[in-house]
């Protein structure tokens, strides 16, 4: 058995947690960072289809996207000294029914509200816009700022630039316990019997946050689903804009990469039901095949295109499908980015910001209370 100490031990080495560990090393704070896995980053970090994006969120994250994709990513491979893929060319959700369309305006309503700006065009637009979209096509929504970056990439550069800054990483490291040391959250206890300590945890783990928050007596609302993503064959360049569908047209998103190939997520409705241990990252046989067939419904011209990789990861679906982000107060100490429902990989590096800026008591870039974990309130 060893016992580490740090300022910060942060549990989990994805864009959230090797963020965190990055800007709190900034601050002068010494971070140890240790993950179950022994690749780092190994979660939904790298299995995720890299948007970065305002659109189509729901009100409580709005303003971390939009500080994120004004503030943050537009600089972030510079400031980290490696490119990214970090790609500004648009939001476009598309409507291929017309009882989708009032979803289109509730996109747009609710992100005006937040001073972004969506403009919803029509079929004919949308035809003149994207060539390649299918003549079902009723109308869509196009937010200007959203864009995509490669998660592979932005997730080693983030934990590179926290390893320049001192950060320690140990991989191979199953945290089990949290432990209170007179009334404060001071220690992670590991399978390996090992003990980090600190003045701050942060619990940037994905489902597992739920379980070793359990052991201070903390909850959150989190579930599993599997979601998988192809990339097919490159071609011509015919897309410069990250692609989503509402309504009964949901379930599939994606974009081109510049090197040409596209990537696509999406759903089969059979991801809450894997046949297999939720520790392995195993494709479930029909999703590929839905998101092909919407694909080539949707985007006939692409029809042709080859598929020649598919993977799956897990999300951590939060009960109001928003995550859970800063201080637990009922464990002074304690600190979660979790739950993100898909949503993590642009809230990533500003979520990272907010808890060193939190650790450090300085005023954080962003309102996070709307996320914090006492938004969930007993019923009497």
């Amino acid at each position: 058995m060893s016992v580490r100490c740090a300022d910060m031990i942060v549990v989990g080495s994805g864009i959230v947690g090797s963020s965190t560990a990055y800007y709190a090393a900034k601050k002068g704070m010494k971070v140890i960072v240790i993950d179950k896995d022994g690749v780092i980053g190994n979660g939904g970090s790298s299995r995720n289809g890299g948007g970065v994006r305002v659109s189509g969120r729901l009100a409580p994250e709005i303003p971390l996207a939009k500080y994120a994709v004004e503030n943050i990513w537009p600089n972030l491979a510079d400031e980290l000294g490696v490119d990214i893929e970090y790609h500004r060319g648009g939001n476009i959700r598309f409507a291929f029914h017309e009882k989708d369309l009032p979803a289109l305006e509730n996109i747009k309503r609710t992100n005006e509200a937040y001073g972004v700006n969506i403009e919803l065009i029509d079929r004919a637009e949308a035809k003149r816009r994207c060539p390649y979209v299918g003549d079902s096509v009723v109308g869509a929504a196009v937010c200007d700022i959203d864009g995509s970056a490669n998660p592979l990439k932005a997730t080693l550069a983030m934990y590179r630039a926290a390893r320049n800054l001192g950060v320690a990483y140990y991989s191979g490291e199953e945290a089990v316990a949290v432990q209170n040391v007179r009334g404060k959250a001071r220690r992670v206890i590991t399978a390996n019997g090992n003990v980090y300590e600190g003045e701050h945890i942060v619990l940037a783990c994905s489902y597992q946050a739920r379980a070793l928050a359990n052991t201070v007596g903390v909850d959150f609302p989190f579930r599993q689903k599997l979601i998988e993503i192809f990339v097919t064959e490159a071609t011509k360049p015919m897309f410069d804009f990250m692609f989503s569908a509402v309504g009964a047209s949901g379930g599939a998103y994606g974009h081109q990469t510049e090197h040409g190939s596209f990537v696509w997520g999406g759903d089969s409705g059979h991801e809450h039901h894997p046949i297999f241990e939720k520790d392995t990252f195993q494709c479930i046989q029909p999703t590929a095949s839905a998101i092909s067939r919407g694909t080539m419904t949707y985007f006939p011209a692409l029809a042709e295109l080859k598929v020649i990789r598919t993977w799956a990861g897990w999300i951590d679906l939060c009960e109001d499908l928003v995550p859970v982000i800063g201080p637990v107060e009922e464990v002074p100490g304690l600190m979660v980015a979790a739950g993100y429902s898909a949503h993590g990989f642009c809230l990533g590096p500003v979520s990272g910001k907010i808890l060193a800026e939190v650790a450090v008591g300085e005023t954080p870039c962003v309102d996070w209370k709307p996320l914090a974990y006492d938004r969930f309130k007993s019923i009497f």
